[in-house]
Formats: structure tokens, C-alpha cells, sequence
């Protein structure tokens, strides 16, 4: 068998006892042999890397969703276990080689196809400039620093209630009350404020059983038009639902994983 065959086997721990002692001594003495071995082994780990990257993308929101509101499926004998062949989620050397051949080959013909194109074709398109940050963006931030603070993560206690009241008010310019949440699991912790989109912004802190954080945002947005609507959107690990009504940009803020954030803010839009 050809010597990269030999080693994807050696690397898969598929040869002999005899053939692996063989190998490994060819690997020790000739530079060629392990020149072949490390590009294989680092073929094998650059794919077992990409695929834990994967692994740690964030779960969609919907996902969470239909996963969390999926009823359970009713209890029944269980099925004969059938045998089946394992299969491996990793990448092994040999499988790393024939992705990187197959990927000259393919990387190759393309660059042939372009280089054949007249050298007359019009400029590619100048990429459009990106979007511009929004207050959403800046209280994503602030709470990805403040739900981890569990000493720091408010300004005022719940136990103030007036201050609170007294003091959002006054910064803020907006008229609230405080929501009651205790049917959704949560309990207030107390109020900070912050600055997004350089205006100030009251927030009233959350927390359920778990000790996640549950953050509700309101800032003076006068200009805007209302359109009735709940807007959903994840930054990495934090989701938010948020509206606009009578001159004030409303947020209900968490951690991705929430299925039920879209309830909550329903029920904050109805009590603030």
C-alpha cells in the first residue's frame, strides 16, 4: 500500500502490533516519512477543530423554542436494540487526506476557470458599509459584563422601590411601574442605569431560580413611529425582544437559551 495509506491506518490505530512497530520506526528515521505524518495528523486535527467550533456556535432562538415546547413522547415497550455499525463524527487521517485532495483538485479547476475569464469583466462591487450599532447592541454588551457581576449586578436594591421609581424617572424621562414577573420565575434583584446610543437607559434586574438574568430596558425614543410589533434578535449568547410605544424604546433582555423571553416581554409591555 502506498506509505500515506499505511500512516492514515497507523494514525486510526488500524494495523497490527508488528506493522505499528514498523511504522514508528520508519516515522523516527526518514525525514520523508515524517514529513507525510505530521501533514496527515495535522489534517486530522484542523478538521476535529472546526467541527468543536461548530459545536459552540450558539443555539438559534427558534430551535430552543420548539425543542422546550415539544411534548414528550409517550412511554412504550421498548424496541429491540439492532446492531449497527458506530460511526465516527471525527475526522481520521485518511479521510483528511481525501478531503484535501479533493479540494486541489476542485480549488485548482476553479482558479483555471477564472484565470480563462477576459481581463475587460467589470470591477467587483465595493462591499456596502456595515450597518450602523444601535442601542440594542450597546445593552447586549452591558449585560453580557452585569449578568456575570453576581455582587455588583445592581445599582439600587429591590427593597428601594421609590428610590428606584424616583430615580429612573428623573434620569430616564420616562414615566413606568415596576412589572411583576413572580408568574414567570423571576424575582427582582433591583435597577441600574446605563448609557446606549449615547441616551441614558433605566433597566430593572431579574433573576429566575437558575440565577440567570432577566434585564428589562427602557429608554426615551421620541420621533419613532409605533408599529405594534415585538422585534427578536440575538447577539452570540444574549437574546432581545424589543418594542417602541408613545415616544419610548422598550427591551427585555437574557440569555439565548430562554425560550420563554417572548412571553416575558409581552407581559412587561402590558404592566410597565
Amino acid at each position: 500500500m502506498p506509505l500515506e495509506t499505511r500512516l492514515s491506518a497507523f494514525m486510526d490505530g488500524e494495523t497490527s502490533r508488528e506493522e505499528k512497530e514498523e511504522l514508528e520506526r520508519l516515522i523516527a528515521s526518514d525525514p520523508e516519512a515524517r514529513r507525510i505524518f505530521n501533514e496527515l495528523k495535522h489534517g486530522s486535527d484542523v478538521g476535529r477543530k472546526a467541527f468543536d467550533d461548530v459545536l459552540k456556535e450558539p443555539v438559534p432562538l427558534a430551535l430552543v423554542r420548539s425543542i422546550k415546547s415539544a411534548q414528550a413522547p409517550k412511554a412504550r415497550e421498548p424496541a429491540p436494540r439492532l446492531s449497527r455499525p458506530s460511526l465516527k463524527l471525527a475526522p481520521t487521517g485518511r479521510q483528511a487526506l481525501a478531503a484535501a485532495l479533493i479540494l486541489f483538485v476542485v480549488g485548482g479547476g476553479i482558479g483555471y476557470l477564472f484565470g480563462m475569464q477576459p481581463s475587460s469583466a467589470p470591477a467587483a462591487t465595493p462591499a456596502s458599509p456595515a450597518p450602523s450599532r444601535t442601542w440594542l447592541d450597546d445593552i447586549a454588551a452591558y449585560h453580557r459584563i452585569y449578568a456575570h457581576q453576581p455582587r455588583h449586578v445592581v445599582e439600587v436594591q429591590a427593597t428601594e422601590a421609590d428610590e428606584i421609581i424616583n430615580w429612573l424617572k428623573g434620569t430616564v424621562g420616562v414615566k413606568f411601574n415596576v412589572p411583576d414577573l413572580a408568574v414567570d420565575g423571576l424575582v427582582l434583584q433591583g435597577a441600574r442605569m446605563l448609557i446606549a446610543n449615547g441616551k441614558p437607559v433605566g433597566q430593572l434586574i431579574y433573576k429566575d431560580i437558575d440565577g440567570d438574568v432577566v434585564a428589562i430596558c427602557f429608554m426615551k425614543d421620541e420621533g419613532v413611529a409605533d408599529d405594534g410589533n415585538f422585534d427578536e434578535t440575538i447577539r452570540d449568547d444574549v437574546s432581545i425582544v424589543s418594542w417602541h410605544r408613545n415616544g419610548t424604546a422598550y427591551a427585555v433582555v437574557g440569555p439565548s437559551s430562554d425560550a420563554m423571553l417572548d412571553e416575558i416581554a409581552n407581559r412587561v409591555s402590558s404592566e410597565i
